[in-house]
């Protein structure tokens, strides 16, 4: 669980990124960068992303809101057991394999030290199709929805090296206190839950992109999710 005094060192287990390529998806091309792999070096992280590392859809992925994606170790072991495999770490896309670091423990709007960057936590990840894609499981984007353990995105405030040995700090707790694992919630369970849906969209730190689908929602307006889940536009 995550300690939140200051002197605390959440743990970094796996480091990972990974340069674009081409795969088949639906008989169809895409360009990726959901292939990434563990490195030991410590590595410079700008403002969009660690070096070595890039997205290939820069329209839905990538930017300076979603410049590093985190997901905790403790998930491994329970995809492991549903998808019958052992998985290696960035198994999910991440760049950081975390331990202590949930989506019920992690708010949006914390800031922490990582190496000598500084970052953010600005939204909770939305799964994609490209994730079936790599691990032949048609349903594992709505599956890794459905369960919350979805991991999360950080901005960068401060560019440095980083290196996994450093882990991250906690600098300082947002103090609406809005965790990854509620502002799920309230995305893809409650999403008639107005007060909920305030109550996300009142974190500043939130990120532009979410704070659209949740004031568009408000409005009575649904985004099409079938495209980032399966790939393909609805047939409604």
């Amino acid at each position: 669980m995550l300690d939140r005094s200051n002197d605390n060192v959440v743990e970094i287990v796996s480091l990972n990124v990974g340069m674009p390529r081409t795969a088949v998806h639906l008989n169809k091309e895409i360009f990726t960068g959901i292939m990434k792999l563990p490195v030991q070096e410590p590595l410079w992280l700008s403002s969009v992303n660690f070096a070595g590392d890039a997205q290939g859809d820069l329209v839905h992925h990538g930017g300076t809101e979603k410049a590093v994606c985190v997901y905790a170790n403790e998930h491994y072991s329970y995809w492991s057991d549903v998808m019958g495999k052992p998985l290696a770490y960035g198994a999910f896309g991440e760049n950081l394999t975390t331990r202590g670091m949930t989506e019920a423990e992690v708010c949006i709007g914390d800031i922490f030290k990582l190496g000598e960057a500084t970052v953010q936590v600005s939204q909770p990840r939305q799964p994609c199709y490209k994730l079936a894609m790599k691990h032949g499981v048609p349903d594992l984007p709505l599956q890794v929805q459905e369960t919350g353990f979805t991991g999360y995105y950080f901005r960068v405030l401060e560019e440095g090296m980083v290196s996994k040995q450093e882990g991250l700090t906690l600098l300082s707790r947002h103090p609406l206190g809005v965790t990854v694992a509620y502002a799920n919630r309230i995305m893809h369970v409650e999403k008639r839950n107005a007060a909920g849906i305030r109550t996300v969209l009142a974190v500043d730190a939130l990120s532009v992109n979410w704070r659209e689908t949740l004031s568009n929602r408000l409005n009575g307006i649904e985004p099409d999710v079938q495209k980032r889940l399966a790939g393909e536009a609805s047939r409604k």
